[in-house]
């Protein structure tokens, strides 16, 4: 009977770690280092096709996190994606003609904004809107098209 209760105690000890253990790991992905109560300013960009791109997702320069996107909604008049995004009044020197992307971190990783500096002597302000995008690469796509592409090729030989 003691041993019963004793391996009871420890399966249940070793569950409450694991839940622990977990919930730990969650918010250490979830990207909880939120730029909420820093002084930030609001930048607005428009994309064909944004792909995955989620709220909260960072915005990087030169591989450093400098922002994080607010909203991703479509525009049913100019039939873009409208993505705006919170950059660190920190990083106030940007060029206002630097260019948008929508990247991916590895192969298979979640997507996020990159930007790219532009030449201009005017920075990016609360409200600037960038007109340089580049919008997410598809995989699928690509796979289609070289698929397409290569059986339209053996069909001409």
């Amino acid at each position: 009977m003691q041993q019963t209760r004793s391996v009871e105690l420890g399966t249940g000890l070793f569950v409450l770690l694991g839940l622990a253990a977990l919930f730990f790991l969650t918010m250490q992905t979830t990207g909880s280092n939120t730029l909420a109560g820093e002084d930030t300013y609001s930048v607005t960009a428009r994309f064909s096709n944004v792909g995955s791109l989620k709220v909260r997702a960072p915005v990087a320069m030169s591989g450093v996190t400098i922002g994080r996107v607010q909203s991703v909604e479509f525009d049913p008049v100019s039939l873009e994606a409208v993505v705006v995004f919170e950059i660190d009044s920190r990083y106030d020197q940007i060029p206002d003609d630097s260019d948008a992307s929508i990247l991916t971190a590895g192969i298979l990783g979640s997507q996020y904004l990159g930007l790219q500096a532009g030449g201009s002597e005017f920075s990016l302000e609360d409200g600037s809107e960038i007109q340089f995008t580049q919008s997410a690469i598809i995989i699928e796509q690509l796979i289609s098209k070289y698929l397409f592409s290569s059986s339209s090729e053996k069909e001409h030989e």
